[in-house]
């Protein structure tokens, strides 16, 4: 009699199912074991120290390059190579294999100096045809210091130089005293426009600009291929407003990535001591630094007047205390099915790749990848072999992969 009221699960459902358990399951305590450098408490549940998950799923991590130069950025181009741009004004091309293929030049002038050099770097949607890359870079002011800007160049037949090299956007205004906090990441919108991440440039001065809207600096950008604000961006006619900013309130936006499946753009932030952040970027937002954080001052006191919500500001997704310090971030686009559109963090100071199972716009649970490495994750990014490549301050090219 109790047969009848059960059907078998058809094996379809049965996977449906184990999927959804591994994206949603919190099977551990957080990751994060320290006390926090404050008592903040959180806006709502789940926006800190959410429960653990832990990958099931065999994969191996192998050192493939041992001689990056202080590597940024990564980018994957079309037929599978690895795209790296370096700190102290090199651009190379490295096989899947950790091979140096190709050495770029051609690039104008970087200040490599402090947090500043050659820095992000990302191609044109239609590179297969036009061969444009475009990079952020420390560019030298008249002022005597540095400025963020964006530049485009044609990568020459033989892979050896850029051609045709023009800078197309800088951050204003010019600061006299930092070399700092230049944030810098370039993705591609499904338009085929630039979002660039512009950070504070540190100084105590200086970093209120951040809500400014007359400057670019601690603000997301967005502008098209020639540098021009996009048509439809939030501050076009506001009084003063720069009209290439798209959003503002951001300390060190070093984490800059777009949902594959939602075309959403999200960010990671360095905060102070505490409150490094994971923010999902909405046009016209104000994400609130310096006025609002989770962070303290590096000397213990408040940031301003301690507050962590205002009204008109918004809340990050996820925050963490003590930091650590988000060098890199990406969705993962591979071949293991329970990492599948989950956000990897590479995390600088806490020398590991965070794991971010993501549901509904929201963190459900945090992994710690890698963490005997020992290693600063500075640039990360999903290969067209399902594999993760990720380059470290150290130099070295790491490949992670399914067993």
């Amino acid at each position: 009699m109790i047969a009848k009221f059960y059907k078998p699960l058809a094996l379809g459902a049965i996977l449906i199912s184990v999927t959804a358990l591994t994206c949603m399951a919190q099977t551990g305590e957080p990751v994060e074991k320290n006390k926090a450098n404050s008592d903040y408490k959180p806006a709502f549940a789940g926006q800190t120290r959410i429960g653990s998950v832990k990958t099931q799923t065999p994969y191996k991590d192998e050192v493939i390059a041992t001689d990056l130069t202080l590597p940024w950025g990564l980018h994957v181009l079309p037929d599978g190579r690895l795209l790296v741009s370096g700190k102290s004004g090199t651009m190379q091309i490295f096989t899947t294999a950790g091979k140096l293929d190709k050495t770029i030049t051609g690039f104008p002038p970087v200040v490599f100096q402090g947090q500043g050099g050659l820095l992000d770097v990302n191609i044109d949607p239609d590179f297969v045809k036009n061969r444009m890359v475009y990079w952020t870079f420390s560019e030298p002011t008249e002022e005597g210091t540095s400025t963020l800007a964006v530049a485009k160049g044609k990568l020459s037949a033989d892979e050896t130089k850029l051609e045709n090299v023009k800078v197309i956007w800088e951050a204003t205004p010019h600061y006299k005293k930092s070399g700092g906090q230049f944030g810098s990441r370039i993705v591609f919108d499904r338009q085929g426009n630039l979002f660039i991440s512009s950070g504070d440039r540190q100084a105590g001065d200086i970093r209120m600009k951040a809500q400014d809207l007359g400057a670019t600096t601690g603000k997301i950008i967005h502008i098209t291929r020639e540098g021009k604000p996009v048509a439809g961006n939030p501050f076009i006619g506001t009084a003063g407003a720069k009209p290439e900013i798209y959003a503002l309130g951001f300390r060190n936006p070093d984490g800059f990535a777009i949902n594959p499946v939602t075309g959403d753009l999200w960010e990671a932030e360095f905060g102070p001591r505490g409150g490094d952040e994971i923010n999902l970027i909405k046009p016209g937002g104000n994400y609130g630094w310096p006025v609002v954080t989770y962070g303290i001052e590096y000397s213990g006191q408040k940031v301003g007047e301690g507050i962590q919500q205002k009204e008109g500001t918004i809340q990050p997704v996820y925050y963490w205390d003590p930091v650590i310090s988000p060098g890199c971030m990406m969705f993962y686009t591979g071949n293991i099915a329970e990492w599948k559109n989950n956000l990897f963090v590479g995390a600088l100071s806490g020398s590991h790749i965070i794991r971010l199972v993501i549901k509904n716009n929201k963190v459900v649970g945090e992994e710690r990848l890698l963490e005997n490495r020992h290693e600063r994750w500075r640039c990360i990014a999903t290969g067209k072999d399902g594999a993760i490549y990720a380059g470290t301050d150290s130099g070295k090219l790491y490949r992670i992969a399914k067993q």
